[in-house]
């Protein structure tokens, strides 16, 4: 008996959703179906899920908590995960007028406005039928009859083949990711004429893999800058990254391709743009064309990754073509949509889907890998992508769900402010706050800014599209309150030495100046520096502050008065006698009697009205 006999049923679903609105319009209808659609009268269906059906969950959750590869049998009464489906069948209201479902649910109209009715996520007008023998064909030699890429004559290709046929391991693993995405790919570049090769692309970009991120930040299956993600209309923001989206990057890199064919009238030209940049290949186009050389693919002087990135995709399509011949075998995939799409109206946590869905977290992001946040938001994410059969679930389960769809929301910072004092107006710890939110060590929170906040009372609504779409998070350093100050150079003063006398960075300092960092200044230039608020800086700190400068056994005064002060203070608690200083010459009577030298006066400010010795080293 085929397991696509044994799968639960939408059309059961659909019913119990339908008590949510109106149990009037119930008694109107006798059966219900959905667009999915197989002739299968022997079986019948309860309205609980099958103790074989909850057997089959329980191993398939257990099985993706160990991250094993091997794909898991179908067990009686369900499916293997690697054969998805699912079966729409009539459904009397006898099943679903029993007392539990109108108990199970507490808030009836959030649940009931929750999600729309799953629909083939690429073909929702049409009705999918399984027993068709279409769909039981292997999606592989599906993809063979497309391909029409001209060969690639190069020992490249050779090289790759025997690397991918050397690594059997690491090629199951891709065909076991590429199991969930690859039969929409290939929907996607047949319905627009393109060779079924490009499908492949994923596996030397990502092999498949859709939470794939480089070094240079291209991310998702088809590896998007993001840049060239907001060129093809991919949403990046603080709640989703539309390059990990499946259906949205794939329709993106279609058109990306389709634009680059259309630039270079050739698919080897075109992977090689898409790969090195439409502007790199354009320049080596021009290079060849005045050196008087070919410009084809073969021809032009590329960098080696470009070098190697087509002769992948051949080495990658000849082994598709024929795995035997390559001591590799591929997994069948079964040619009909591995998940429908549910849309999302209300604001859901991410858990509880997956719990609804009977999909560990794991499965779950794997088919709905854009989201960034533990949050589904109704105004930001138009829909969710489950299998066939946990679509069935999660609406069942939804249908019974008690309590609260969503325990976190959105909340505009109104000002700039320290994490401390947001996590203490939300009513929540500040380690709580970090942590969602991803804040690091003394960072401030901008104003304007979009937080990851607990659900309240106060924040019961679900989030707006604005703030879904426009979410962003804005930081800077938490330093203490400075202020502008203009000072002089001395000779042979640099950006670092102004940076050691001011406990500052080299960076900073060239920035207020807008110097590079290893620039001197002139004698008397004006150099800006930021000093913290609480720190005096008079020409009297100045004057300390230079005391490093000075040689050993020199003496500064400082004369607040040249008329006549009372007495002099020494600098560092030195002990200098007391005079009456009407002149520049009672100074050097002060000098004298320390057995300092000569003495320089300098005019003291405001703040320091009786007059001082400074001085770095007084001898008795």
């Amino acid at each position: 008996m085929s397991i696509l006999h044994t799968l639960p049923s939408l059309g059961r679903t659909a019913c119990n959703l339908l008590t949510f609105s109106s149990f009037l319009l119930l008694t109107a209808c006798s059966s219900i179906d959905l667009p999915f659609a197989r002739n299968d009268a022997a079986s019948t269906l309860s309205d609980a899920p099958t103790a074989s059906g909850n057997a089959e969950r329980a191993s398939r959750l257990a099985l993706a908590g160990t991250g094993t590869d091997t794909p898991p049998r179908a067990v009686d009464g369900a499916r293997a995960p690697n054969a998805p489906s699912v079966i729409t069948r009539s459904l009397s209201l006898d099943a679903i007028k029993g007392s539990t479902a109108a108990q199970a649910i507490t808030d009836e109209d959030e649940a009931k406005n929750a999600v729309g009715q799953p629909t083939d996520a690429l073909r929702p007008e049409t009705t999918l039928n399984l027993d068709d023998r279409e769909a039981a064909k292997d999606l592989w030699g599906r993809v063979r009859q497309g391909f029409t890429l001209p060969p690639l004559e190069s020992e490249l290709v050779a090289d790759h083949e025997r690397w991918y046929a050397s690594r059997p391991d690491y090629v199951q693993r891709m065909t076991d990711r590429a199991n969930r995405y690859l039969f929409h790919v290939v929907e996607e570049v047949e319905r627009r004429g393109m060779p079924t090769e490009l499908a492949l692309l994923p596996f030397i970009e990502s092999a498949f893999n859709p939470q794939a991120l480089s070094s240079a930040r291209a991310s998702g299956i088809w590896q998007f800058m993001p840049a060239t993600g907001k060129d093809f209309e991919l949403k990046q923001n603080l709640f989703r990254d539309d390059r990990r989206d499946v259906l949205a990057s794939t329709r993106a890199a279609m058109d990306y391709l389709q634009r680059l064919h259309r630039m270079f009238g050739d698919w080897h030209l075109a992977l090689a743009a898409y790969n090195w940049g439409e502007g790199n290949v354009q320049r080596a186009i021009a290079r060849n064309t005045k050196a008087g050389l070919p410009t084809d693919y073969l021809s032009l002087n590329m960098p080696p990754e470009t070098r190697n990135y087509v002769p992948k995709l051949h080495a990658v399509r000849n082994i598709v073509a024929n795995p035997e011949s390559h001591g590799l075998a591929l997994s069948p995939i079964e040619n009909h949509p591995y998940f429908v799409s549910v849309p999302i109206q209300r604001d859901m946590d991410v858990t509880l889907a997956a719990r609804l869905a009977q999909l560990t977290q794991a499965d779950f992001q794997a088919l709905n890998p854009s989201m960034n946040k533990p949050v589904i938001l109704a105004a930001g994410t138009p829909q969710i992508l489950l299998p066939y059969d946990n679509a069935s679930s999660f609406m069942h389960n939804l249908s019974r769900h008690k309590g609260a769809l969503a325990t976190w929301t959105a909340w505009v910072v109104p000002k700039t402010m320290r994490p401390g004092d947001a996590a203490k107006r939300l009513g929540m710890s500040e380690n709580d706050l970090r942590d969602i939110n991803r804040i690091p060590p003394r960072m401030l929170v901008k104003a304007g800014s979009t937080l990851l906040v607990p659900r309240s009372q106060h924040r019961e609504q679900d989030v707006s599209e604005s703030v879904a779409d426009n979410a962003m998070m804005a930081l800077a350093p938490d330093l203490p309150p400075m202020r502008r100050m203009t000072v002089k150079a001395r000779k042979r003063d640099t950006v670092a030495s102004i940076a050691r006398r001011y406990k500052v960075s080299e960076v900073q300092v060239a920035q207020w100046n807008k110097v590079r960092v290893g620039a001197s200044f002139k004698r008397a230039e004006a150099v800006v520096v930021y000093v913290p608020v609480k720190a005096k800086a008079t020409r009297a700190t100045a004057a300390r502050d230079s005391d490093d400068d000075q040689p050993k056994g020199k003496a500064r005064v400082t004369l607040a008065s040249k008329a006549g002060a009372k007495g002099v203070r020494t600098h560092k608690g030195t002990k200098v006698a007391s005079t009456k200083l009407a002149d520049k010459g009672k100074i050097r009577q002060v000098a004298s009697r320390n057995n300092q030298g000569k003495a320089r006066v300098v005019p003291a400010s405001r703040q320091q009205p009786r007059a001082r010795v400074v001085a770095a080293n007084l001898n008795p």
